[in-house]
């Protein structure tokens, strides 16, 4: 086992990171940008050092400043979290190259799933069915043509990153340039990265993804599924659950055996996530997330396994301490993300002081954030501010005891996307568990 990690992130997955580090018995050293010195995550670890001023790219994007502290510190390893670095084949293979553990997949692995558009390719090697589209585009003459060949409505996509950064739908020829040059954008800024791909855009799917892990002895499971269908219309997950309600046995058993034979192939190790789209009998693979996701506690709640942990575990070497025969679910758990975001302005985010921060208890219920009373939410970051998390033995408690601990949540100083949330729970469509992709889209119209 490690002895010391440097957790290159901030934010609530930087405090999960510790958590998980401290229950192992190993240090930690956060980084901090200028605009974080005061946040938890430098509170909490054992050691802190700031990497630059706020903005992402002089900071959490900074390898050169984020290597030199993990050996001044004596760190064996880094952990990247999610976003940033996370997905960045380069930067895992510099922390090879300066003897540190990447706590993710192989740097090749990474390069070829972490990049959408050639996982893509890749995918279609294995024999997993993928979405109608193109390899990473050289202009924007070429994602015309491609568009016009597939036929609109298309999507363009980074070929890094998640979290519906570089994204853009486009529904008619007229639209195409304006969204290609906004993607493109928003991808180099989020991930110093712009190249972009191009997919058919598929009408109502319903959006699921597959939690795999695997250890570096060739042992390989899933861990079930999340149903990632309710989105903003800037395509960022708010509502995340597990098991996915209303999948077929037939569907179900699909899914997790595309996830298994797409991460034999590649020989993954550590955790990821496979996405799918489901549309009518079809069910398409669109991309692999080679590292631990936002979303992760619902399939913690239900398989009562700890992946960051087990991600630690794996990087030292360790094996995976059991088969696919031995994990079973158990009950259902819903995630709400309370973002400082104002819903009734196109979700625009929010940066101010919490005056008042009050957060849920109770039976079932787990909160994973970084905020406090005073905390300051500063606009150069994601506006993320917490994960609430309920747990139930059936979808219907889950929902029950997650409204109750939305109204329990107390956040002072910025809009946020509780009303939403709870909106969103109350709602027939929602209820039913048969919604896709156009869901919130189409109730947030309907208003």
């Amino acid at each position: 086992m490690f002895s010391k990690v440097l957790i290159a992130n901030r934010g609530e997955i930087a405090v999960r990171i510790n958590r998980a580090c401290r229950e192992l018995g190993v240090q930690t050293v956060a980084i901090f940008s200028e605009a974080d010195r005061h946040s938890l995550h430098v509170r909490q670890a054992d050691e802190a050092f700031c990497v630059g001023p706020g903005p992402a790219a002089r900071s959490y994007l900074n390898i050169p400043n984020i290597i030199s502290t993990a050996l001044i510190t004596h760190a064996d390893a880094i952990h990247p979290g999610y976003g940033f670095l996370a997905e960045n084949a380069r930067f895992a293979e510099i922390c090879a190259d300066h003897g540190l553990t990447f706590i993710g997949p192989k740097p090749e692995v990474i390069a070829a799933m972490g990049d959408k558009a050639t996982a893509k390719r890749v995918m279609q090697e294995a024999g997993v069915s993928t979405m109608p589209g193109t390899g990473v585009l050289q202009s924007v003459q070429e994602a015309r043509a491609a568009a016009e060949s597939l036929g609109y409505p298309v999507l363009l996509k980074a070929t890094a990153g998640g979290g519906g950064k570089g994204m853009r739908a486009v529904g008619a020829p007229a639209e195409l340039e304006k969204a290609y040059s906004g993607a493109q954008t928003e991808a180099e800024a989020s991930f110093k990265d712009g190249r972009l791909y191009l997919e058919k855009l598929l009408r109502n799917p319903r959006h699921i993804e597959v939690q795999v892990l695997g250890d570096g002895f060739g042992n390989i499971v899933h861990l079930g599924e999340r149903d990632c269908s309710v989105q903003k219309p800037s395509h960022q997950k708010l509502i995340e659950e597990a098991p996915a309600p209303s999948l077929s046995p037939k569907e179900r058993d699909a899914l997790h055996g595309m996830a298994l034979k797409a991460c034999r192939y590649v020989r993954y190790s550590n955790a990821g996530t496979l996405e799918f789209l489901i549309s009518g009998q079809h069910i398409y693979f669109i991309e692999m997330n080679t590292r631990i996701q936002v979303e992760h506690p619902v399939t913690e709640m239900v398989y009562n396994i700890d992946l960051l942990k087990e991600q630690i575990r794996i990087a030292a070497g360790e094996p995976l301490g059991y088969t696919q025969a031995d994990l079973r679910s158990a009950g259902h758990a819903i995630e709400c993300r309370i973002n400082a975001e104002d819903p009734r302005n196109n979700f625009a985010p929010a940066a101010g002081v919490l005056s008042s921060v009050v957060f849920p208890g109770g039976p079932g219920i787990r909160v994973d954030t970084h905020v406090h009373s005073g905390a300051t939410i500063s606009p150069f970051y994601d506006s993320m501010l917490a994960k609430v998390v309920a747990f139930g033995e059936t979808r219907d408690s889950a929902i029950v005891r997650m409204e109750r601990a939305l109204r329990e949540t107390l956040i002072d100083g910025v809009h946020t996307t509780i009303d939403q949330c709870l909106e969103i729970l109350a709602s027939q469509a929602f209820r039913s568990g048969r919604y896709a992709v156009d869901f919130l889209p189409r109730m947030m119209a309907a208003a």
